[in-house]
C-alpha cells in the first residue's frame, strides 16, 4: 500500500510525512483506490451478490464508499444498522446478524423495512414473530445455520462449529420448522451460515456450499420459498509476506460445482477482505529502552489503537520510514498501555531507530479503529481516507479533555 517516491512514502498521491506534520500520531490512514480493487477483484470473479461485513471497519465513509461500488451492508447491531441507512445504504441491501437483537433492535429492523433479519436461535425467532406481530407486519427472515464445520482458522475467529455460540444447529431444522409452521408472521426466504475468518483451505469452502446446498432443499421440500443462500465471509487476506494470496477463482468453482441453476440468489458478507490491506496505522517512536537485553521501541499506539496482536496474537508487518539499512536491529514494538500484553510485535529487524521516527503498522483496515478504547484514559486515533492526491479526516474522535468531561460526579462525593 505504500510506495516511495525519492525515498519519501506515499499512499496514492498523498505523502505519509505530510500527514504526519498535521496530525499528531497515532492515526489510520485508508486507500480508497485499494478498497475499490479489492471488491472489484471479488465482485469480478465470484458474481454473487456482496454484503460489506460492517464490523470490520464501520466508519460511515467507509461503508458509503461500499454502497457506491455495489455493495449491501451486513450488520450485527442496531448501531450499525443506524450506521448503514445513515451511509445511504439502501435498506433493501441491509442483512441484520448478530445473535443478541433485543425487541428495540427488531422493531427498528422492520420499520426500516431492510432485505432480511437473519435469526440466531428458535428463541429469536419467536421474538420476532412476536414483534411483527405488535406492528402487523409480515417480515422475511433468513434462519441462519450453524453447519458444524470446522473453519481451520484460530478458535477465537472460529463461528461454525456446533460449540460455537453462533446460529441455529443445523441438525435441529425439525425443531425450526415446528415453530415457523405456527408463526404467522414471519416469512422465511433465506439461509446463511458464517463459520469463521482467515479461510484458506478450499475444502472448507467445498463443505459449506455442499452443506448449504442441502440444507437449502430441505426448506424447499417443506414448502418454503427459499430465495437467498448467504454463504458467508471470512475469504483469507495475506498478513505476512510468505503467505499466499487466497484463490478466489477456485471457490468460484466449487460455487459452479454445487450451484448450477438453483432457484436463489448466492451472497457473501466479506468484511476483512474488502478493507484489511487497504489500511495502516501510523505511529511515532517515544521510547527507546533495553531490558533483559531486549531491545524496546515504545510507540505511542498500543493496544488501545490495534488490539488484534494482544487479543488474538495476531501478526502485522511493521515497517520504519527510515529506510537506511546499514543498521540493523532486532527490536520488540511495544505500545504505552500500562499491560505486559501491549506488544505489537516481537523481535523484528529494523533500521537503528530514534524518538520521534515514525512506524508503519501494516494491513490495518480492519478490526484496527472500529476495536480501539480510551483504555488508560488514552485518546483514540483519528481516520484518514486518502483518495488520489488528497485525504481527508474521516473520523475525529473526542479529545482527552472532552471524554474525560463526560464522567458526571455526584454532589455527595463532594
Amino acid at each position: 500500500m505504500i510506495d516511495y517516491k525519492n525515498n519519501k512514502p506515499f499512499v496514492e498521491g498523498v505523502s505519509i510525512e505530510e500527514i504526519a506534520n498535521n496530525n499528531s500520531t497515532p492515526f489510520y490512514v485508508y486507500s480508497q483506490s485499494k478498497i475499490s480493487e479489492a471488491y472489484k477483484h471479488l465482485n469480478n470473479i465470484l458474481k454473487s451478490e456482496i454484503f460489506y461485513a460492517v464490523k470490520a471497519n464501520s466508519n460511515q465513509a467507509i461503508i458509503k464508499l461500499m454502497s457506491n461500488l455495489g455493495a449491501g451492508a451486513d450488520v450485527v447491531s442496531l448501531g450499525e444498522l443506524k450506521r448503514a441507512i445513515k451511509a445511504g445504504v439502501n435498506p433493501k441491501k441491509i442483512i441484520f446478524e448478530g445473535i443478541g437483537k433485543t425487541k428495540i433492535d427488531i422493531a427498528y429492523a422492520i420499520e426500516q423495512n431492510i432485505r432480511l433479519i437473519n435469526i440466531e436461535s428458535i428463541d429469536e425467532l419467536k421474538r420476532i414473530n412476536e414483534v411483527a406481530l405488535s406492528q402487523n407486519k409480515k417480515v422475511d427472515v433468513g434462519i441462519r445455520l450453524n453447519p458444524n464445520i470446522d473453519a481451520q482458522t484460530i478458535d477465537k475467529i472460529s463461528t461454525g462449529k456446533k460449540t460455537d455460540k453462533f446460529g441455529i444447529d443445523a441438525n435441529k431444522l425439525d425443531n425450526i420448522f415446528q415453530v415457523l409452521d405456527v408463526s404467522t408472521n414471519i416469512n422465511p426466504i433465506g439461509i446463511s451460515c458464517h463459520v469463521g475468518s482467515q479461510i484458506f483451505n478450499i475444502n472448507v469452502f467445498s463443505k459449506i456450499f455442499q452443506k448449504m446446498k442441502n440444507n437449502a432443499q430441505i426448506f424447499l421440500d417443506r414448502g418454503y420459498e427459499i430465495k437467498y443462500i448467504d454463504l458467508g465471509g471470512g475469504l483469507g487476506v495475506k498478513y505476512k509476506k510468505d503467505e499466499e494470496l487466497l484463490n478466489l477463482q477456485l471457490i468460484k468453482n466449487e460455487m459452479d460445482k454445487y450451484f448450477n441453476d438453483t432457484p436463489y440468489k448466492l451472497s457473501f458478507e466479506p468484511g476483512r477482505y474488502l478493507v484489511a490491506n487497504a489500511g495502516i496505522l501510523l505511529t511515532s517512536v517515544i521510547a527507546i529502552k533495553n531490558n533483559g537485553g531486549i531491545n524496546f521501541l515504545i510507540t505511542d499506539a498500543g493496544m488501545h489503537s490495534l488490539i488484534r496482536p494482544s487479543l488474538y496474537d495476531a501478526y502485522h508487518e511493521i515497517e520504519a520510514i527510515e529506510k537506511n539499512k546499514n543498521q540493523l536491529t532486532d527490536y520488540t514494538v511495544a505500545g504505552p498501555i500500562c499491560e505486559s500484553s501491549d506488544i505489537l510485535a516481537k523481535k523484528i529487524s529494523l533500521p537503528k531507530q530514534k524518538v520521534g521516527n515514525l512506524i508503519v503498522i501494516k494491513d490495518t483496515g480492519a478490526y484496527g479503529k472500529v476495536m480501539a478504547s480510551n483504555y488508560n484514559s488514552r485518546g483514540l486515533p483519528i481516520e484518514i481516507l486518502v483518495n488520489n492526491d488528497v485525504f481527508l479526516i474521516i473520523h475525529k474522535p473526542l479529545n482527552t479533555e472532552e471524554f474525560i468531561n463526560q464522567d458526571s460526579i455526584p454532589d455527595w462525593l463532594n
